[in-house]
């Protein structure tokens, strides 16, 4: 089995924080791969400001380069507006990978919002990574429930093993990256990443 981590957004742009929690993440949890879903749309985002799609995978591979993180648009083929839609629907298309779902202490804060969220910890381990101005982990709403399925770190690398819903929290040295930051100092980013047709390196197919 390929032991392999997801980790959603928009990646607008994809930035040096995403690229080196990513690594570290991979390293604590024993990852063959770490698929950045990125996502046609977020429904609790804005679209305004939002870059082209084609953009977004762009940046994303630049900042990947040399990695074993694989940038996709898988969600667009798959038609998934929704997280725990688009889980459900990679673990039937790949049976001979292990999933864990990897996001930032700040959407743990809002989790409770996202569609079916207790579904999504029924369907696969998540990790949640700390992240500066956001330490109050355990206090988030959707703790109330899946503080019960917290693993102990010490045992991180039998994720595979573990009943569901079960969660990990991860601390490594914060990293004040921000595609908001990104996108004040260098709002034309997008142009530095030119329309074009890109091949998924997941589905193989062209993504405009």
């Amino acid at each position: 089995m390929i032991r392999t981590g997801l980790l959603g957004g928009s990646f607008n742009p994809a930035h040096s924080g995403h690229r080196r929690i990513s690594l570290a993440v991979m390293k604590a949890l024993g990852l063959d791969e770490l698929w950045w879903l990125v996502s046609p749309g977020n429904p609790l985002k804005p679209e305004k400001g939002m870059a082209p799609l084609a953009a977004r995978l762009s940046s994303a591979r630049a900042m990947t380069r040399r990695t074993p993180i694989v940038p996709t648009a898988i969600e667009k083929e798959l038609g998934t507006r929704y997280t725990v839609d688009t889980l459900k629907a990679l673990q039937r298309r790949f049976p001979n990978r292990r999933f864990i779902w990897i996001m930032g202490a700040d959407n743990l804060a809002q989790f409770h919002l996202w569609r079916d969220w207790r579904g999504i910890a029924r369907t696969m381990p998540i990790a949640v990574v700390a992240r500066p101005g956001y330490e109050g982990m355990l206090t988030a709403p959707a703790m109330a429930w899946l503080r019960r399925s917290v693993r102990r770190r010490s045992r991180i690398r039998e994720w595979t093993t573990w009943s569901r819903p079960a969660l990990v929290l991860l601390r490594f040295y914060p990293d004040p990256s921000s595609a908001t930051r990104m996108r004040a100092i260098k709002p034309d980013w997008r142009l530095s990443h030119p329309h074009q047709v890109l091949r998924d390196r997941v589905t193989r197919r062209p993504v405009f």
